[in-house]
């Protein structure tokens, strides 16, 4: 009885994997390239980068103190569930002079989970506005320097998306003001690109060992 038990497992547990990594709307496969590549952060100070990474991009703006809602439900519903897979980050741009205010939104944010794989950068504005053009989104930001939207890049700081989404056709962000987005849709979508990396290391290492044989 013991052993069918465990052959079940192993049998079942992998194929449970799978469902998780392939489940969403956009199903199992490439999420959709829309633009790219997005610009380096050469022009922001710190060492941070976007070539090697997966990130979470987001705006904050010099109110930073008015993003904290937006900020925890990242937090909550994105960065908790996929900040200790490797190679992601969840990295904000907000204007120079906001470290302060940064600061103190991080440490309540802090009391919920470990804070490690958040970034920021931090740069003059006509510097933010530009790095943001460059991800051809056809959204702005607003007087602040901020947005509501947060994008997914991929290690050759392509931005990723929905060619075909339901509600928008073409959605280049997700709307970090509304927990049902994140959930139903970005949740999807980090799912998918994290799905296709692994895929993509394994078939490497495969054929690494093909070769070794």
């Amino acid at each position: 009885m013991k052993k069918k038990f465990v052959l079940t497992v192993l049998f079942i547990l992998p194929l449970v994997v799978y469902i998780f990594f392939a489940s969403g709307v956009t199903n199992f496969g490439r999420l959709p390239v829309l633009s790219g590549p997005v610009s380096e952060l050469d022009g922001f100070a710190g060492e941070q980068r976007l070539q090697g990474k997966i990130t979470v991009l987001g705006f904050l703006g010099d109110s930073v103190e008015l993003q904290q809602g937006r900020m925890f439900n990242l937090n909550q519903k994105i960065y908790k569930r996929f900040h200790e897979f490797q190679d992601f980050q969840m990295l904000m741009v907000a204007p120079d002079g906001t470290q302060q205010k940064v600061a103190g939104v991080m440490r309540e944010l802090e009391t919920f989970t470990d804070i490690g794989n958040w970034r920021f950068v931090y740069g003059e504005m006509p510097e933010i506005r530009r790095f943001f053009n460059s991800l051809e989104t056809g959204l702005e930001l607003d007087a602040t320097g901020a947005t509501p939207y947060v994008f997914i890049i991929d290690k050759d700081r392509m931005l990723r998306g929905r060619k075909k989404d339901e509600d928008t056709g073409l959605k280049f962000g997700f709307d970090a003001t509304s927990v049902a987005d994140l959930n139903n849709k970005m949740e999807d979508d980090m799912k998918i690109i994290l799905a296709e990396y692994r895929l993509a290391l394994k078939s490497n290492q495969a054929g690494r060992n093909t070769q070794e044989q």
